[in-house]
């Protein structure tokens, strides 16, 4: 009988810059499954057209006959074992073959009687192997990561429910995916809001997405499930609307009279306090006394596990004795980033900024008051952009950052076209006087 079967190549290479070959098996007009042959080769050697491995492969890395002899043999005994799950009328055929399947596996166990029999692994429960995989990672992961894949598991408990249908590891296609995106597009019900939302940006959504393709990718390794095709789970993203706020700004802020409200009044010098570290609500918010050291302050970025260490200014110093002497101040989110807006209009901050973001293939634009925009990451990114407009070197404030890499970096600075302008003039003033030729013109 004709098998629905074909030998493909991973489109990823692995670190040591082969692929592995696999046996896609598409089982119903919707659904497939990946058997991996455990044969890997560099990608430019595999002939799609004819499925085998090309005989340019260098002697070095193997012998090209011996491989094609080696993925036609598994081919066999993918096809022995589709055609007795077939006869024995297997309920999940694409289940019972990739719980079978084995590249070494002796198709002379198959039984040979006709009557129907459950001999494959029973399939792990999806959400039960999310809980798995977090409590292994308490230990290797921060806090603040750890939060991201919660959040994930809300977000495909949330999705399981709307479509009323059981998610499994079997069922993560193209059609889950594209399901999926729908939802959380335009169905999601975000939750914490006074008022009811529906639907997330496309760069939550995607980060989402990044997380279920991290947690599949796990289970694989520990060969808790068979693989799984996520060529097809892309993880969409746009840049991120948002503000800073310039130090004449913040100093607006800090020299707020605010006497009379003490709540305010330390959510504002948080609020500042953040703005001239650069450190996350995370970790300001977790400070102890003992970490600022002859002026100097250390600590252990909770999102990237590792230390920053930074000079802090008069006013921050001010702020940090005021307010950890006696110990560190307990301080929410939530509550700063609904206190923080009401400070910042208190200040005058109120010029009308409009950002757009995506929401499926809409635009959608708002226009706020600069308050209204104002959060608890606006901190770290005024820090950063600030720092960098006058003219600090960028591989001195990823030292305070603790930015990795300048890519991640720059996603943090918000430059306006204009401030951009006035910088590059202010280059070109001191270069030269404006001048474009050194030359002096003759006549």
């Amino acid at each position: 009988m004709w098998i629905p079967l074909k030998a493909i190549i991973g489109k990823k290479p692995r670190k040591d810059g082969n692929s592995p070959i696999y046996f896609q098996y598409c089982y119903s007009s919707t659904n497939r499954t990946l058997l991996n042959t455990e044969i890997a080769i560099p990608k430019q050697y595999w002939n799609s057209k004819r499925q085998c491995i090309s005989k340019l492969l260098p002697g070095e890395i193997a012998d090209f006959e011996i491989l094609n002899s080696e993925v036609s043999r598994i081919k066999k005994i993918i096809e022995k074992i589709i055609e007795y799950g077939t006869s024995i009328n297997t309920p999940n055929i694409g289940v019972y073959v990739k719980n079978t399947f084995d590249p070494h596996f002796d198709v002379d166990t198959l039984k040979t009687t006709q009557e129907p029999i459950q001999i494959y692994k029973k399939e792990p429960d999806f959400f039960a192997e999310i809980d798995s995989f977090m409590n292994a990672k308490k230990t290797t992961i921060t806090e603040y990561t750890l939060a991201t894949f919660r959040i994930m598991k809300q977000r495909l408990v949330a999705f399981e429910a709307y479509r009323n249908k059981k998610i499994t590891f079997g069922c993560l296609d193209y059609n889950f995916y594209s399901e999926l995106m729908d939802f959380l597009t335009y169905y999601y019900v975000q939750s914490r809001k006074r008022e009811v939302i529906y639907g997330l940006k496309a760069s939550t959504i995607g980060r989402t997405v990044k997380q279920l393709r991290i947690f599949i990718r796990d289970r694989v390794r520990r060969k808790v499930i068979s693989p799984i095709d996520m060529e097809d789970f892309k993880v969409i993203d746009e840049e991120a609307d948002a503000i800073y706020l310039s130090y004449e700004e913040i100093g607006k802020i800090y020299s707020l009279d605010l006497a009379d409200d003490q709540t305010l009044e330390l959510y504002r010098d948080m609020f500042v306090f953040g703005s001239l570290t650069g450190l996350r609500f995370s970790d300001y918010s977790s400070l102890q006394w003992e970490d600022l050291r002859n002026g100097l302050l250390y600590k252990k970025a909770k999102k990237v596990d590792a230390w920053v260490i930074i000079p802090l200014r008069k006013e921050a110093i001010e702020i940090f004795t005021k307010h950890y002497s006696k110990g560190t101040p307990k301080i929410s989110n939530p509550v700063f980033n609904k206190y923080i807006k009401v400070i910042a209009e208190k200040a005058g901050i109120t010029k009308l900024i409009t950002f757009s973001y995506k929401k499926g293939t809409k635009n959608i634009i708002e226009t706020k008051p600069k308050s209204k925009w104002v959060t608890s990451h606006t901190c770290r990114r005024s820090f950063c952009t600030n720092e960098y407009l006058a003219g600090t070197e960028i591989s001195l404030i990823m030292k305070i950052s603790g930015h990795k890499t300048h890519k991640d970096f720059f996603k943090y600075i918000r430059v306006t076209q204009e401030e951009a302008a006035r910088q590059i003039q202010e280059i070109w003033v001191a270069r030269n006087n404006m001048s474009a030729f050194s030359l002096t013109k003759t006549g």
